[in-house]
């Protein structure tokens, strides 16, 4: 046993009880008792891996994967360590099981095909996912990759992302690294509550009218996008959360980069209670010059399931003395240093809420004013942002509320701050 094991398993240190048959000549290894790895170790399997349902895998080094993985029993890892599990296969890889897989740290590198990674299990993210190359198709195989509460990812681009499900238990902003094909259309997503949440999402390069009729809408929206749709459910929770879709010349409709002055775009979601399409609303970012989509379209949702984006009607500006100045620069020169809404004192039932362009709220106010409650440039301390950190230079949006004759009035829009 000891020879065939060094065979395959290169710098091994394997505590406890295991068990590792070889079948079909070699084709596989197959594990049907406690396996080890332990911490700064490297063990390398050049075979079909197996886990049976008896087999209890623990990574807390270094495991490299160059062909297909099953799990039916348990893969975990020690909480206090930094286990890292790599694909990084030769060929296309399957990844399978009957029972979910958890990897503490998880990197995909495969650069066999576009898309080498075939996932028809579930497998969980503990700590880190590491998108290097290489695109899972969950899709077509009913995978699904969970992010646990403190995992997070890197390298997501168009080269490595999950077409299909993904589920996010994390209590902070958060980006789904997920697409159709060979196309990666992301959506974020940010909360302030304190509730544990839980959201699953998929991006579908299809024709949502095939599910939901696009003549089934609200009077405000003229054209819904006829070529993409994300599904965002919530799982668990309660809270409303500020979503962000993007737009790519390469999925999003032509005439949804050619809106003319009466119309604006907005994030639109079908609602199954009234049965049509309803105007979420939404503010524009700018380009984005080093990332792979090119526009967010961000705003406050109030429900979940299907969205997509819509040419609307431009929302008609409440009659009013305000005036929004939306462009500040707060290098203490005395000009244009904080966010300045004009005729304010006039309505001090308000509150003004100020969001980055991934849907992250760094600053709300309430009471806002002309005087001493005014927006200059830094963060109120909340979601990934510390309390007194300037803000850096870019385009953010705002959302005003505000009580005018016992009715609350709702404006959103830009807000640039340059600290040049």
């Amino acid at each position: 046993m000891r020879n065939i094991v060094s065979d395959i398993v290169r710098r091994t240190a394997l505590i406890g009880t295991s068990i590792f048959i070889f079948q079909n000549s070699y084709s596989q290894f197959v594990n049907e008792g406690n396996v080890k790895i332990n911490k700064e170790t490297l063990v390398s399997v050049y075979l079909d891996y197996r886990n049976t349902a008896s087999g209890n895998f623990i990574n807390d080094g270094e495991l490299h994967v160059f062909e297909n993985w099953t799990n039916d029993g348990i893969v975990s890892y020690t909480n206090s360590e930094n286990g890292k599990t790599f694909f990084t296969g030769t060929t296309e890889q399957i990844i399978e099981g009957t029972k979910p897989s958890d990897f503490q740290n998880i990197i995909f590198n495969n650069q066999t095909t576009a898309i080498p990674f075939h996932l028809e299990a579930t497998i969980t993210v503990g700590k880190l996912a590491d998108f290097t190359k290489g695109i899972i198709n969950a899709d077509d195989y009913g995978g699904l990759v969970i992010f646990k509460n403190q995992a997070f990812h890197t390298n997501v681009s168009t080269v490595s992302f999950v077409d299909g499900k993904t589920e996010n238990n994390i209590d902070k902003p958060f980006e789904f690294p997920v697409g159709d094909g060979l196309y990666f259309r992301p959506i974020f997503y940010n909360s302030d509550s304190a509730e544990q949440s839980v959201y699953t999402s998929q991006y579908f390069f299809k024709n949502s009218n095939l599910i939901h009729p696009h003549t089934s809408k609200e009077e405000s929206i003229i054209q819904i996008n006829d070529a993409e749709y994300w599904n965002l459910i919530q799982n668990q929770g309660t809270e409303k959360i500020v979503l962000s879709l993007t737009l790519s010349p390469d999925t999003t409709p032509a005439a949804f980069y050619n809106i003319n002055a009466e119309t604006e775009l907005a994030i639109v979601r079908w609602d199954e209670i009234t049965g049509k399409w309803i105007n979420e609303g939404g503010v524009l970012s700018d380009a984005l010059s080093n990332e792979p989509y090119t526009n967010l379209l961000t705003n406050e949702v109030t429900g979940y399931g299907i969205f997509t984006i819509a040419i609307v009607k431009k929302s008609d500006v409440p009659t009013n003395d305000l005036i929004v100045h939306n462009a500040i620069s707060p290098n203490g020169d005395g000009f244009n240093d904080t966010f300045h809404i004009k005729g304010i004192d006039n309505y001090p039932d308000n509150t003004v809420e100020i969001y980055n362009r991934w849907g992250i709220k760094v600053y709300e106010a309430n009471a806002y004013n002309e005087n001493d409650m005014m927006f200059s440039g830094y963060s109120d301390g909340r979601s990934t942002f510390k309390k007194d950190d300037k803000l850096p230079s870019g385009t953010y949006f705002y959302t005003l509320r505000y009580v005018k004759d016992n009715t609350t009035i709702k404006q959103a829009g830009y807000l640039y701050i340059s600290n040049e």
